[in-house]
């Protein structure tokens, strides 16, 4: 009978023991972490939301007259367009996006005729098509 009741004793020290060392290194891990949870969702925040700017940049460039009558004349589908711009990658689609802006700006201010702009739109949606297609 001892020797059952010091094997339990055993037992339940080494269980104790285990469970102590398990939650220690639980703990330890937890001060580890470089990047706290809250620094993680902002981060995440904040890459949805310059996704959401550069895909709106793009659409916009899309959406204007001279982009609509441009995809039209190519025989393209704004839709398809559309669709196609929420697959592009996040770093193919920020570039598309800086020359929508680009572009947006210097047709504005004058440097651009809309057969430069009809251009640009065409080789656009090319992009757009080749990154879909290539994936």
């Amino acid at each position: 009978m001892k020797v059952r009741n010091s094997m339990l004793v055993c037992s339940m020290l080494l269980a104790l023991s285990l469970v102590t060392v398990g939650s220690m290194s639980v703990r330890a891990r937890e001060k580890d972490h470089a990047v706290s949870s809250g620094q993680l969702r902002k981060d995440v925040e904040k890459a949805v939301e310059t996704r959401q700017a550069n895909e709106a940049a793009v659409r916009e460039m899309f959406a204007t007259d001279v982009g609509r009558e441009t995809l039209k004349s190519a025989g393209i589908d704004y839709q398809k367009v559309d669709q196609a711009i929420s697959q592009v990658n996040d770093e193919d689609l920020a570039r598309m996006a800086e020359r929508s802006r680009d572009v947006e700006k210097d047709f504005a201010a004058g440097r651009f005729t809309d057969r430069d702009l009809i251009i640009i739109l065409l080789v656009a949606v090319g992009l757009i098509l080749i990154i879909i297609a290539v994936r």
